[in-house]
């Protein structure tokens, strides 16, 4: 198939599937018991909005929303806008969300972001900042698995056709020289699409022999006996690659940006308290994973989970251009164009402000 035609069901494919939100929820710790929203005597709205919406993932690679609602940071950066969240169960929605309008402002992975912006002609969307790297492991059973040649003949499962994860393998699997047909997932090695809340009993039930996968997936599959063979972050330089961007509406950039910056600088802050305080923030995101789901991680996922995560500001540019690289030598992605996706204008502003370096577009921003 085409990459072109392969790229245009990829994205067909995903702009159905499901999303969740949480509409009317809690705002961290800005909200009353009866879900009213607590803003602070004096409090004028930011830009004039009566709210602001903010999507995420229930991931702990989304880490910096997590604990960002959990302590009110968007909602006291925000003053008397209300901050009002949306939590996504897939990149694709999220981004369906956003050309909708109705979502302004999200965190998400490099691999939608990028299909997002290609999708809308690089009129809808921009990387505003950073949020988190690393946190992708290759986790295999170890009774079937016991080196990386072994992976050869096996069935590893990914998240989704064409998300971050699943491209960061099949670009790994053709680096040891296997062919693997990237639609249909067929090849030296079978690669089968699943999930990350099905995955854990694929694994168990011994349909899939490992899986490269995001936090806190991959310590579940640790928690029931499988072994990490491969952390993503060795195969970056540094140990450092994009796992979660901040992106916006464009418009929503041009008409507020105020608020768009009140939401980098609460970002920014809650990046600072989690470096600072990890054992602290850690237990607050678990906290707001439970408010968003019903359930908390146990401590044998959280743990490893959390330390295998940073948190950063910076976007990581030069790596999403190398991921998205990835997508066009897997076939499922034409050469793209990506001039303009970054606009780090007002993340630079707000990091100047902390005393903080300027980060780099990697010449991928507005020009």
């Amino acid at each position: 198939m085409p990459a072109a035609s392969a790229l245009r069901r990829t994205l067909a494919v995903m702009a159905v599937l499901p999303l969740l939100t949480l509409a009317a929820c809690g705002y961290g710790s800005q909200a009353e018991d009866d879900g009213a929203v607590k803003v602070a005597a004096g409090a004028k709205k930011t830009d004039g909005l009566d709210s602001v919406r903010i999507g995420y993932f229930g991931n702990l690679t989304h880490g910096t929303a997590l604990v960002g609602n959990n302590r009110g940071l968007f909602q006291k950066e925000l003053g008397a806008t209300v901050a009002k969240y949306a939590v996504f169960n897939a990149g694709p929605s999220e981004i369906e969300a956003l050309n909708s309008g109705s979502l302004d402002i999200g965190f998400i992975g490099p691999s939608p972001a990028v299909n997002g912006y290609i999708k809308s002609g690089g009129r809808n969307l921009r990387i505003i900042g950073g949020s988190a790297s690393g946190g992708v492991k290759l986790v295999v059973n170890p009774d079937r698995i016991k080196s990386l040649k072994d992976v050869e003949g096996k069935r590893i499962a990914t998240p989704q056709l064409g998300n971050t994860q699943d491209v960061a393998f099949l670009d790994w699997a053709a680096g040891q020289g296997w062919e693997v047909d990237a639609q249909s997932g067929k090849g030296d090695v079978t690669v089968v699409r699943s999930d990350n809340k099905v995955t854990p009993d694929a694994f168990k039930a011994g349909s899939v022999d490992g899986a490269w996968v995001p936090e806190p997936t991959a310590s579940k599959l640790v928690a029931q006996g499988g072994k990490v063979l491969l952390d993503e972050a060795t195969l970056w330089p540094d140990e450092k690659f994009v796992i979660t961007n901040i992106i916006v509406r464009q418009e929503f950039l041009e008409e507020h940006p105020k608020a768009v910056e009140a939401v980098l600088k609460a970002s920014v802050e809650a990046n600072e308290w989690i470096n600072a305080h990890p054992e602290e923030a850690k237990a607050a995101a678990n906290e707001q994973l439970e408010a968003d789901s019903g359930k908390a991680l146990p401590a044998e996922v959280l743990d490893p989970a959390w330390k295998s995560i940073r948190f950063i500001d910076d976007p990581l540019a030069a790596t999403l251009d190398s991921q998205a690289q990835h997508a066009v030598r897997a076939g499922l992605l034409e050469q793209p164009d990506l001039d303009g996706i970054y606009d780090l204008t007002l993340l630079n502003k707000v990091l100047k402000a902390a005393g903080e370096p300027a980060v780099d577009d990697a010449g991928l921003g507005v020009k």
